[in-house]
Parts: structure tokens; C-alpha cells; sequence
């Protein structure tokens, strides 16, 4: 599973296979990687909707996270005006 879409269906042959559930490599960590990365996605969103200055997306910038699940890298939005 190295890509960053959860697969359920890889996910349950990893396990069966024997990879682990949590750590660099693990089968939870790239579903958390997902959820947050579109958590923030939609947070983004959000604040520019309600900016009363004119601001846009800029980017985005990565990230180290330190996890239960394990390490991983997270690609964070950026707003033009550094508000976000």
C-alpha cells in the first residue's frame, strides 16, 4: 500500500499477509494520512468562504507527524495571507 489512498480491501490482505497495523509502514497509517490530509482540505475551505479579505489557497507544505498509527508525512494547505 504505497499509495496514498486507503484500499480496504489491500488493506485486509496486508493484515492477512502480516504487515502491521500501526508503525512507518503500517496499514492504518496511510487511512490516517488520508482522513487528515482531507480534514484539512475541507477546514481550508472553509476559512477562505468566511474571509472577509481577499485571500486564496497557496500551496501546500509537508509536514513530519508523529502518530499513534506511526510517522508520516502530511502535506498541509497554505493560504496566501498565512491566516490559515
Amino acid at each position: 500500500m504505497t499509495n496514498n489512498k486507503f484500499n480496504f480491501n489491500d488493506a485486509v490482505k496486508a493484515l492477512q499477509d502480516g504487515k502491521s497495523l500501526n508503525g512507518k509502514d503500517g496499514v492504518l497509517t496511510s487511512l490516517v494520512k488520508q482522513l487528515t490530509e482531507e480534514a484539512l482540505q475541507a477546514e481550508i475551505e472553509l476559512h477562505l468562504d468566511n474571509d472577509k479579505q481577499s485571500n486564496r489557497k497557496n500551496g501546500s507544505s509537508s509536514k513530519t507527524i508523529k502518530s499513534s498509527v506511526g510517522n508520516f508525512e502530511l502535506n498541509t494547505p497554505r493560504d496566501r495571507n498565512g491566516s490559515f
